[in-house]
């Protein structure tokens, strides 16, 4: 059914939520999951514009990337890694559509409406503008 299933990461502790979810799913569906996250800094926001060097954000994003496929593949499914750059629901869609993902998996942090007002929802930016199924996962659930 999911042949291929982006996975929006957060290098952060919400990732060891999503995490196990996904790779069973995987599991079961022998899908092929592509790990995206989104470095969203000043750098990262400009970094084409201005022909910056990566920041330490990005490169530290890039070797938590490569550090957890090498996870997933010892369990032997297929993984990719993928980091964008820049509005993390703008990069997210653009990748679910350029690499033909068929479901979004997100983790929810459970903020509420003030909180969403302040720190903005990338998932709800994405579930109103996708037509992709998508799988959220809240935070510390089991």
């Amino acid at each position: 059914m999911y042949k291929k299933i982006l996975v929006a990461l957060e290098n952060s502790e919400a990732d060891t939520t999503l995490l196990p979810h996904i790779v069973e799913l995987a599991k079961v569906h022998h899908s092929e999951l592509l790990l995206v996250h989104v470095a969203d800094g000043w750098v990262a926001r400009r970094y084409n514009d201005f022909q910056l060097r990566s920041s330490e954000e990005m490169i530290s994003d890039e070797k938590y990337l490569q550090d957890t496929v090498e996870k997933i593949k010892s369990q032997g499914l297929k993984v990719s890694m993928y980091l964008a750059l820049g509005d993390p629901p703008e990069e997210i869609l653009k990748v679910a559509d350029t690499e033909g993902c068929d479901l979004i998996a997100m983790t929810s942090h459970g903020h509420r409406f003030f909180a969403d007002l302040i720190l903005g929802s990338t998932i709800e930016d994405v579930r109103h503008r996708t037509m992709l199924p998508m799988l959220i996962v809240k935070m510390g659930a089991k």
